[in-house]
Formats: structure tokens, C-alpha cells, sequence
């Protein structure tokens, strides 16, 4: 009864004992896991804030200098209609008005550039010309090339030019200032889907890092416990084998002493006759002969000290078989809670190492979902990238665009 309350109070404790230790074990390695994945993550939190300040200024200072451009550009057409408006009135009437009544301004107004009305055309023209240079500006630029063939046309068909120009010049504002609102919606859309595009990205990437973090702890925990089964199998195996050679000993003994045991009471007790019958012998006093006293005496004398060895052999005998089988009794007793002990320790290091595979074949597939989204924000985030930044043209390109297209012009 002793022992099964010992083995049962040693379970318990034991029990106790790697629960406690599991758990610490366990909130340990969680604390571990956040710390590294918190610190990896607020190093790629800066650097990612960095890039993408570095991309949000440069896109604001590529967005300032179109915005100064295209102002620039409604400014200098605006110029160009107020010019025209304020000061070619008295040439086109010259021109184009009721009050030409000479055959001689009616032919040179048909073949060339020979009144003020002319010099009018050919300053608007000019104007737009240098605002296009001034400004580097490619439509400006167009437009002066169709105004000069507008006006080119109109002279030779005796039409007002300055009809159509005005029409060209407001077409071009129009136009710009269309370009400029839909260049800023675009701005915005981009803004907006890069800067969630991006949130998406590192909110997937931290978390595919905690899941791995995760999944490293649990592998290495599950491996070493794998480990101390093994080692703890093999000490159980170890522990069979003794018990099982002290239990063979033990017999062995066991036999020899009962053999042994059996010789000495035996001998003990023929010695114990051969006194009973010597001593009553010799006490006799009707003997019908001298009988040998003396070496009766010295028979007997010898016979009672070897029953005192045969007794006391016998004696040191049995102490030494109790000796020998109350140490086997302790040392079996010690193997058998050592055993049970090791065998729940197995049993509970085999169910943790269980649990902790299904985790990681769990927290695995969990991190492969994570994955799969990541993959999508990652391809979206490439399509955007393409859309707002890759083939967005800097105000530097666009530049030289335009001063290769003057230059051809």
C-alpha cells in the first residue's frame, strides 16, 4: 500500500511538475517569438516608411511641377487670347471688315503679308511660338503650328482667322484644364491604393513572420521533446535490464542459501544428537566397564564448539540472506518508481510532441493562406506600380519630350 502511494504521489508531482513547466515553457517562447517578430517588424515598419515618404516626395514634387507647368501654360494662353482679343480688333476689321473698298488692299490682303492686319497675325503667332519655348511646351507649340496655317488658310479664302484661333486657344484650355483634373483624380486614386496597397503588403509580410517565428519554436520544442522520449526509452530499457539481472541474482541467492540453510540445520542438528547421546552416555553410572572419561569430555568439548560455529554460522548466514533481500526489496522498490516516473514522463513528452505537430501542420497551413493573399496584394500592388508610378512620366522627361518635339518643329 506504502509503495502505490508513493508512485501515486509521484505522479501527481511530476504531473505538476510539467504542467508548470509546459507552460512557462510555452509562454516563454511566445514572449520570445513577439519580441523578435515585434522588433523585425518595427525595422521594416521604418524602412517601409521610409521608401515610401521617399516615393509620396517625390510624386508630390513631380505633381508640384506639372501643376506649375499646366498653370503656366493656362497663364500663357490666357495672355495669348487677351492679346489677341485687345489688340488685333482694328487689323481684322482692316482686314475682314465691311470698310474695304479698295481693289488694291482687297489683292494685297489675298497674296501675302503686307498690311498691319498681317503683322498682327504673324505676332499672335509668334507669342504662342515663344510662350511654347518659354514654357516647354509641346501643345503650345502644336498650336502655334495651327494657328499659323489657320491663318494662312483664312487669308487666302478671305475668312476671319482670328475666329478660328480663338476657337483653338479655347479648345487648348479646355483641354488642359481637363488634362489637370483627371492628372489629379489619378493622383489621388494612386495615393490612396498605394498607400492601402502597402499597409496590406507589411500587415501580411509581419504576419507571415509571426506565423513562421510560430512554427520554428514549436519544431525545435517538438524536436527536443522527441529527443528526451528517446532518451528516456532507452534509460527505461536500461532500468528493465538491471532489475531484471538483480532479480536473477537475487534467485540465485535466494537458492544457495535455502541449499545452504537446509546443511547447516541439518549438521546442527546431528551435532546437537551426538551431544544428546554422549552426554547421557557418560552420565550413566551402571556402566559395566571403565568407561573413557576423559576423552568423552574432550568429544563432547569439541562437538559443543562446533555447534557454537555451526549456530553462529548459521545465524550469520540467515542475517546476510535478510540483508541481501531487504536490499533488493528497496532497490526494487526505487526501480519501480524511477520506471513509472520515466514512463509518464515518456507519455506526457509524447502527447506534448503530439499536440505541438498538430500545431505546426496547423499554424503551417494558416501561414500558406497568408501567403496566397500576400501573393494577390503583391501582383495588385505590381499592377498599381505600373499604373501610377512605372509608367507615370517625371516633369524632367516630359521636359526633354518636349524640347526634342520644338526642335523638330
Amino acid at each position: 500500500q506504502s509503495l502505490k502511494d508513493e508512485i501515486k504521489n509521484g505522479q501527481k508531482d511530476l504531473a505538476d511538475a510539467h504542467k508548470g513547466s509546459s507552460s512557462s515553457s510555452e509562454k516563454k517562447a511566445s514572449a520570445e517569438g513577439d519580441l523578435d517578430m515585434t522588433t523585425k517588424a518595427l525595422k521594416e515598419d521604418v524602412a517601409t516608411q521610409g521608401s515610401l515618404h521617399h516615393q509620396c516626395m517625390t510624386k508630390a514634387e513631380d505633381f508640384e511641377a506639372e501643376t506649375k507647368s499646366r498653370g503656366e501654360e493656362l497663364k500663357a494662353l490666357a495672355e495669348a487670347k487677351k492679346a489677341l482679343q485687345d489688340k488685333v480688333g482694328g487689323a481684322e476689321d482692316l482686314s475682314y471688315g465691311l470698310n474695304q473698298v479698295s481693289l488694291l488692299q482687297l489683292s494685297r490682303s489675298s497674296s501675302g503679308i503686307t498690311s498691319s492686319a498681317a503683322l498682327a497675325q504673324f505676332e499672335a503667332t509668334r507669342f504662342v511660338r515663344d510662350l511654347a519655348q518659354k514654357q516647354h511646351s509641346a501643345e503650345l507649340a502644336q498650336l502655334a503650328s495651327r494657328m499659323r496655317s489657320t491663318i494662312r488658310a483664312s487669308s487666302q479664302l478671305g475668312e476671319d482667322p482670328f475666329v478660328k484661333v480663338k476657337g483653338l486657344i479655347q479648345d487648348m484650355i479646355e483641354r488642359l484644364e481637363s488634362q489637370a483634373d483627371q492628372d489629379a483624380t489619378k493622383k489621388a486614386y494612386c495615393d490612396k491604393e498605394l498607400a492601402e496597397t502597402n499597409e496590406k503588403k507589411a500587415d501580411k509580410t509581419a504576419e507571415i513572420e509571426k506565423l513562421s517565428v510560430q512554427v520554428d519554436k514549436m519544431s525545435a520544442r517538438s524536436a527536443q521533446l522527441k529527443e528526451d522520449v528517446a532518451a528516456v526509452q532507452k534509460a527505461l530499457a536500461e532500468l528493465t535490464a538491471s532489475q531484471a539481472e538483480m532479480d536473477k541474482i537475487r534467485a540465485e541467492e535466494k537458492e544457495l542459501f535455502t541449499k545452504n540453510e537446509a546443511d547447516m540445520e541439518q549438521g546442527l542438528e546431528g551435532v546437537k544428537l551426538a551431544l544428546r547421546i554422549l552426554r547421557e552416555y557418560y552420565a550413566q553410572q551402571d556402566k559395566a566397564h571403565a568407561a573413557a572419561e576423559g576423552a568423552g569430555a574432550s568429544i563432547i568439548g569439541l562437538l559443543e564448539v562446533v555447534e557454537a560455529d555451526f549456530t553462529k554460522g548459521l545465524a550469520e548466514m540467515t542475517a546476510e540472506e535478510q540483508g541481501a533481500q531487504s536490499t533488493y526489496e528497496t532497490q526494487s522498490k526505487e526501480n519501480e518508481i524511477e520506471k513509472t516516473t520515466k514512463e509518464q514522463d515518456a507519455k506526457y513528452k509524447t502527447k506534448e510532441s503530439a499536440d505541438l505537430d498538430t500545431s505546426i501542420a496547423e499554424t503551417s497551413s494558416d501561414r500558406s493562406g497568408v501567403q496566397a493573399e500576400l501573393d494577390a496584394v503583391l501582383e495588385y500592388l505590381t499592377k498599381i506600380e505600373e499604373q501610377c508610378i512605372a509608367k507615370a512620366e517625371t516633369f524632367s522627361a516630359r521636359k526633354a519630350r518636349y524640347e526634342a518635339e520644338i526642335a523638330g518643329l
